[in-house]
């Protein structure tokens, strides 16, 4: 049984949460302890039924202010698909926790107010979505039961987002459903309150949506963590490279290089555990045994001889800022890639992206969520490829070493001149 990974978006009070407890809700997939506190709580909607949106308000405040300020986890299963979700924040001020949770999404659902149509946020998210790669987007226009279930109003709606799509915003996969969080329409089970809506419930949708593996060996990567050496006489002859699989598949007798160093050799043997199987995958926590004697240290990235990475201390990344403090270009930031610290400086803002117009724009500071295209500069050669063919060795994240917290997050787009 595969996983879907996805995310909640929208504007505020678009009905995140309320859909995503109507799908826990409508799935039986709330335990017993947390149905009785949706009993018992004095969160009501106006027509007395309970508040759905109690099931991802963890957060007290988020109880207290009716909002979600944080990226709230949930996981449920059905009998065809297992389903990790993030919900996260509409607020304009806590973009940076929605780049949190589409991160590693196979899947964005962007709630739109029926009552509203397209709004500032909408495009927001819509472009982070498009930013960050995600594979299939669900447009669901909610709150149709406040406008009588009007077809009309769909799909005025459905043409004003069709309209955004452009070379800025590239979205390959945009389906859309009509929906009512709160009455359950369309959620799990289709609505007759909809009969002109011919298209699947958002639950189908998501239990059948095909689901992209990972990439083939073309891309295999592995960061080194940790070497492993005994020092007893038994495993004298002992050496392996413990870390996870980062993308694609190892197998026995493959031909590996390691970077930065260049060096090659071939896989003797591959250890999971107590076990030795002769292929693993990404996603998988394994050590490596080389047939050669190579001077390895952690992050080092194994990397498959036949598809090398970039490897470049000038890179091109669009950036995200996530600290309150505006960037300073002056100081020197730590970039974390994976397994690899190294130092860096922001050589050059080449734009900031107005997120009302998608326009590009001439500028000399970042502040907190804005996005834009930069040129880094890292003490140390990085292996890495382009964001947009492996994802998960394309991104890494800035650190301000002052105060050891994570200011901004980076896909890595070309390499800089």
């Amino acid at each position: 049984m595969n996983i879907l990974k996805f995310f909640t978006a929208g504007s505020v009070d678009d009905g995140k949460s309320t859909l995503i407890g109507r799908l826990l809700y409508d799935t039986d997939s709330i335990l017993a302890d947390q149905l009785e506190a949706l009993q018992t709580s004095n969160r009501k909607n106006d027509d007395g039924s309970i508040d759905l949106a109690i099931l991802t308000d963890g957060l007290r405040a988020e109880r207290e202010q009716g909002i979600t300020i944080d990226v709230a986890y949930k996981y449920f299963q059905t009998e065809k698909r297992k389903f990790i979700i993030a919900d996260t924040p509409g607020h304009i001020q806590y973009t940076r926790n929605m780049v949190t949770g589409a991160s590693t999404a196979n899947l964005a659902i962007i709630l739109i107010d029926a009552r509203n149509g397209v709004v500032e946020q909408t495009i927001r998210h819509s472009y982070l979505v498009s930013l960050l790669g995600v594979s299939h987007v669900v447009i669901c226009v909610n709150k149709m039961d406040m406008e009588d279930y009007s077809e009309e109003v769909f799909n005025n709606i459905t043409e004003k987002y069709k309209s955004l799509l452009s070379s800025n915003l590239k979205l390959n996969d945009v389906t859309f459903i009509p929906v009512s969080a709160l009455k359950g329409d369309n959620i799990v089970n289709l609505s007759e309150n909809m009969p002109w809506y011919k298209g699947a419930s958002l639950l189908d949708f998501l239990e059948t949506v095909e689901v992209t593996g990972e990439q083939t060996s073309d891309y295999a990567r592995m960061p080194v963590q940790w070497v492993i050496r005994p020092q007893t006489d038994e495993l004298h002859d002992y050496r392996g490279y413990a870390g996870r699989v980062l993308s694609g598949t190892f197998k026995v007798n493959d031909k590996v290089t390691v970077l930065p160093s260049g060096s090659s050799s071939v896989i003797d043997k591959i250890e999971v555990f107590d076990k030795a199987p002769e292929e693993v995958s990404a996603g998988m926590s394994v050590t490596l045994h080389l047939k050669d004697n190579i001077d390895i240290s952690r992050g080092d990235v194994l990397v498959n001889s036949g598809s090398l990475p970039q490897s470049s201390q000038l890179i091109e990344a669009d950036l995200c800022w996530m600290d309150n403090k505006p960037m300073d270009d002056s100081i020197t930031y730590l970039l974390q890639h994976n397994s690899k610290l190294t130092k860096c400086k922001v050589r050059e803002i080449l734009y900031k992206v107005n997120i009302n117009t998608l326009e590009k724009e001439d500028t000399h500071e970042f502040k907190l969520n804005d996005i834009g295209r930069v040129v880094i500069k890292t003490a140390d050669e990085l292996a890495y490829d382009l964001y947009s063919e492996n994802k998960a060795n394309g991104s890494a994240i800035l650190i301000d070493s002052r105060t050891n917290l994570t200011v901004g997050a980076l896909m890595f787009r070309a390499v800089a001149d």
